[in-house]
């Protein structure tokens, strides 16, 4: 039924990403080489030292290599996507049809992400292989809480990318857009630096903010920083920061259409 028509998009979008793997891997390529960019860096600003800021070495190298996962389940394609169908009007096809925007746009993205996210799992593995290994959740426990978190991330950032998205009713300026929400959610998730190495008043701003459940919660539970209750609260976190935002989100386009409405679009 209507569950149905949700799952046929993801499929159809997986589908897409298999056929026009070229765009994607693009997009997966820039993520890459940041990400290589980081790892040298930070191995040059550990050299000589055992640990920083509460991370060793072998922490920190995870800790890159989780960020680089986590930002390549929703590409830059998949990102523009949703900024496109607005500015070029292709949204007034979808009003017409009788499923919701914000679902369909949430099952193509993850249809999208699970072949994104088996790519990029394949390339970390190959750069592994590289780099003398990772190290490896402390149990199993973890491990399965990791995996759930990873899933509250990628809904985190969708709602993210989709609520900045949904500017593109007043502006026609997406890639700007999207430059904007990638500089923000980076340095607030812990993309670029991890949150601990924040000062204290701003690592208290950035944990009372959504974004921080993008990396920095899901990397904290892999390297064990958070356990048993903690792990199981922030996880609780992330859940009702996507209750929160696919609320806002809900409300946001119901006021674009709305405006569009009045003003005749």
């Amino acid at each position: 039924m209507i569950h149905r028509k949700y799952i046929s998009l993801a499929k159809i979008t997986m589908q897409h990403a298999i056929a026009y793997r070229f765009t994607y891997f693009i997009s997966l390529i820039g993520n890459l080489i940041f990400i290589l960019t980081m790892f040298f860096l930070w191995r040059a600003i550990f050299d000589g030292r055992e640990e920083l800021s509460g991370f060793t070495w072998e922490q920190m190298k995870a800790y890159i290599f989780i960020t680089f996962l986590s930002n390549s389940l929703i590409s830059w394609y998949s990102e523009t996507r949703i900024a496109k169908k607005i500015i070029s009007g292709e949204v007034a096809m979808d009003l017409l049809k009788p499923i919701s925007f914000q679902k369909a746009r949430a099952a193509e993205t993850i249809g999208s992400s699970i072949m994104e996210g088996c790519i990029s799992a394949v390339m970390i593995f190959i750069i592994l292989l590289l780099t003398s290994g990772i190290i490896l959740p402390g149990s199993w426990m973890s491990a399965a809480m990791f995996i759930i978190s990873l899933l509250a991330s990628l809904l985190i950032k969708f709602c993210i990318v989709y609520i900045s998205s949904l500017i593109c009713f007043w502006s026609t300026n997406g890639i700007g857009i999207a430059w904007m929400r990638a500089a923000i959610t980076n340095f607030f998730s812990g993309a670029l630096v991890p949150l601990a190495f924040f000062p204290g008043w701003l690592e208290k701003l950035s944990l009372l903010l959504p974004f921080q459940g993008i990396v920095y919660i899901p990397a904290s539970i892999y390297l064990g920083r958070l356990e048993g209750m903690q792990a199981l609260q922030n996880v609780g976190l992330q859940l009702l920061w996507v209750v929160v935002l696919w609320l806002a989100a809900k409300l946001m386009w119901n006021w674009a259409v709305r405006q569009v409405t009045i003003n005749g679009g």
